[in-house]
């Protein structure tokens, strides 16, 4: 087997093991572990985009009422 294969089957072994340990040590199902992990991915990387578009409009404001001279001789 090839070193990729050998690395994918490992964390395919160890990796979705963590949902399973986890759901057992809280005493539930496993599936809705997996779900919590995936609801919770959307909503920080959306949260992160939200604050990426605020500061973006923040700085396109900012560009408006301050504007760029490129000599003294221009005021």
């Amino acid at each position: 087997m090839s070193l990729i294969t050998n690395i994918r089957h490992f964390f395919e072994k160890h990796g979705f093991e963590v949902a399973s340990r986890f759901a057992d040590k809280l005493g539930m199902r496993a599936t809705n572990v997996r779900l919590f992990f995936i609801y919770i991915t959307f909503v920080t990387a959306g949260l992160w985009f939200g604050v990426y578009l605020t500061l973006a409009f923040w700085l396109k404001l900012k560009d408006m009422f301050y504007t760029k001279r490129s000599s003294v001789f221009d005021l």
